[in-house]
């Protein structure tokens, strides 16, 4: 079996004909920009972390190790667990591009993501 091809850019990079499908994993759309010009193919909100766990996350004593603890925890729900495997569906389909707002991506949920999804 071949690793999946997953690759993380913010999602105000502009898009490359190399991004394959452009996975929006931010709960809340991205500030200034339009939905034409971000070009996301897919947005599952489901797969964000919960408001609560972000405000904590981003709080006085967020820890990231801690953080992607409990976000694991969130994705074994049912919609986030549906959610993680239509993106691993993707994934196997062909390469994907996560793309988040996050200013420090390999700091945020969306490095979670990209561990799960290579394996």
């Amino acid at each position: 079996m071949t690793r999946p091809d997953v690759r993380v850019r913010r999602v105000y990079e502009p898009p490359s004909p190399d991004d394959g499908t452009r996975v929006l994993v931010d709960r809340l759309w991205p500030r200034g920009l339009s939905k034409e010009t971000a070009e996301v193919d897919e947005w599952p909100k489901a797969l964000t972390p919960s408001a609560e766990l972000r405000r904590w996350y981003h709080g006085p004593s967020g820890d990231f190790d801690e953080f992607a603890r409990r976000y694991e925890s969130e994705l074994a729900a049912p919609e986030a667990a549906a959610a993680l495997d239509g993106v691993r569906t993707l994934a196997r389909a062909g390469r994907i591009t996560l793309l988040t707002a996050a200013k420090e991506p390999e700091h945020s949920h969306t490095a979670v993501l990209l561990r799960l999804l290579l394996g």
